[in-house]
């Protein structure tokens, strides 16, 4: 049994929070770890909300700049932060595979 330290068990729990759109089993592939982990997680965390593929939503009237602009500069952090969290179970990773 593999022991993670508290930032990454946070930093996956975060990256699941930050794609709604993903399974945890997808989540859990990316970050080189075990869905029930992730799972477990999640559900320690506190963290519950509806799984799985959306359903298509009907076409809404196109956006004003603004609202564009400021949907697109959220859309730019989340990515970021899973990026970020990515990088750090890349290096989490790396180090344990070191001699």
């Amino acid at each position: 049994m593999k022991n993670y330290p508290p930032e990454f068990k946070a930093d996956a729990v975060a990256l699941d929070e930050a794609r709604p759109e993903a399974t945890i089993r997808s989540v859990a592939a990316d970050l080189g770890i075990n869905p029930e982990t992730l799972r477990n997680w999640v559900r320690g965390a506190g963290v519950s909300r509806p799984r799985g593929r959306r359903t298509r939503e009907p076409a809404l009237p196109p956006a004003p700049p603004e609202a564009e602009n400021a949907a697109l500069r959220k859309k730019v952090r989340e990515l970021e932060e899973e990026r970020e969290i990515l990088h750090k179970a890349a290096q989490y990773f790396a180090g344990k595979t070191r001699w």
